[in-house]
């Protein structure tokens, strides 16, 4: 799966929102300052030849919707940068956010009792 670049991450996470919408409806959504209408409409054909964004068609008009789940995306994502960053280690990964991050004792916590209940999982 190809990498979306900053604006093509946007726009999907709009459009990962709405489900399905036109590029008005995409611009809509977008915070401000806005780009201009060909702009949005440029950057959602891009999307659509790299495969993530679908379409039916209306007339003149197109009403977008993603081929491409935000779930898979962000497990690509993720991959990505576990390698590019962490040298795919979880154990660095984990580091970096209990020693980096200025994590809450409450967040921590939540972190710790998911890992147990996966913990507890892996054993039966």
């Amino acid at each position: 799966m190809k990498q979306l670049t900053r604006a093509e991450e946007q726009v999907m996470q709009v459009l990962w929102d709405l489900e399905q919408g036109y590029v008005r409806d995409i611009l809509d959504k977008l915070p401000e300052p806005k780009s201009a209408y060909n702009t949005i409409s440029t950057i959602v054909r891009i999307l659509e030849k790299k495969g993530f964004v679908g379409y039916s068609a209306h007339g003149k008009a197109h009403e977008y919707y993603p081929l491409v789940s935000k779930k898979e995306y962000r497990r690509t994502y993720f991959k990505r940068v576990l390698s590019s960053y962490f040298g795919d280690s979880y154990m660095a990964l984990t580091s970096f956010f209990t020693k980096e991050q200025d994590l809450s004792l409450e967040e921590l916590e939540e972190i710790k009792k998911l890992i147990d209940e996966k913990i507890e999982q892996k054993k039966k």
